[in-house]
């Protein structure tokens, strides 16, 4: 399956645990939009490892990584081999549909990018898009146990 992003699959595969703590960020941050990564090894489209950053905006409406924080966490990833395989940040009190700024802001083509909306307080909306050229195109989140993220 494809979506016309080279052979880059139309899902993006998380753990429970990831899939979770995505979540209690951005309910945390709640009213402010929260940010993070997934990182996982070069060429694997694996996401593994989790990393919440900072939103240097601390606003209900906008995101920004820290500069600082964000140097060092792409340094520690190419340290490890890794790529950021995950892009997430939360919607307070819209949808889970990247803006027309995170559109334009999108700058790693291989990555899934997942919004996270937190407008419901009883329950939150968890979707992933790729986002290449401008172009938006929703994929598939299969959320799995741990083991079976190893064996792939």
């Amino acid at each position: 399956m494809t979506t016309g992003v080279g052979s880059v699959a139309a899902m993006v595969v998380l753990t429970q645990a990831t899939y979770d703590a995505i979540v209690a960020h951005a309910r945390r941050d709640h009213p402010d939009e929260a940010c993070g990564i997934v990182a996982g090894p070069a060429g694997s489209d694996r996401a593994v490892r989790f990393v919440a950053m900072a939103n240097a905006e601390r606003s209900p409406t906008f995101y920004r990584f820290d500069s600082a924080e964000q140097l060092r966490v792409w340094r520690e990833m190419d340290n490890r081999d890794e790529v950021p395989v995950v892009i997430y940040h939360s919607h307070t009190a819209t949808e889970a549909y990247p803006s027309r700024t995170d559109i334009a802001y999108a700058a790693e083509p291989e990555a899934h990018y997942v919004l996270v909306s937190t407008a419901d307080p009883e329950r939150e909306s968890f979707r992933s898009f790729r986002i290449v050229d401008g172009q938006v195109s929703e994929e598939e989140v299969r959320v799995i146990a741990s083991a079976e993220l190893t064996a792939r």
